[in-house]
């Protein structure tokens, strides 16, 4: 199963196991799982990190490097991406969760969160 992971999740996969669910634990580590992290995840990490926010105290290009030897698939931002947000009911206004859900959409990946209102949104979305 290919699963885009979102950016809190994708934080605590990589440096917070700890705060995993049970059921993201499971996901995660079965072997069968193809997990992806989007560029859009990154991004926000960069800002917040650039910011000093706490809870983004990862170095982001160190984070892209463990992901990516660790067998994580990249996704990169497109416009086909940032046009398919459009299609989404405004449930969240936060446009780093919109792009996930959009590109989740549109290139056929069960979006995995912890977030309620992300988990609202239709679609292949995997609240864990």
């Amino acid at each position: 199963m290919n699963l885009l992971v979102d950016t809190h999740l994708l934080l605590w996969a990589a440096g917070e196991p700890h705060k995993l669910s049970r059921k993201a634990r499971r996901l995660l580590g079965d072997p069968g799982t193809q997990p992806w992290c989007s560029a859009a995840s990154l991004w926000e990490v960069a800002i917040k990190h650039g910011l000093g926010r706490k809870d983004f105290r990862v170095e982001p290009r160190r984070l892209r490097r463990g992901l990516i030897d660790n067998g994580w698939r990249e996704l990169a931002n497109s416009s086909e991406h940032a046009v398919a947000t459009l299609d989404l009911p405004p449930l969240h206004k936060d446009p780093f969760d919109r792009m996930l859900i959009a590109q989740a959409e549109v290139e056929g990946l069960a979006l995995v969160t912890s977030d309620e209102l992300v988990a609202r949104y239709a679609g292949n979305v995997l609240k864990v």
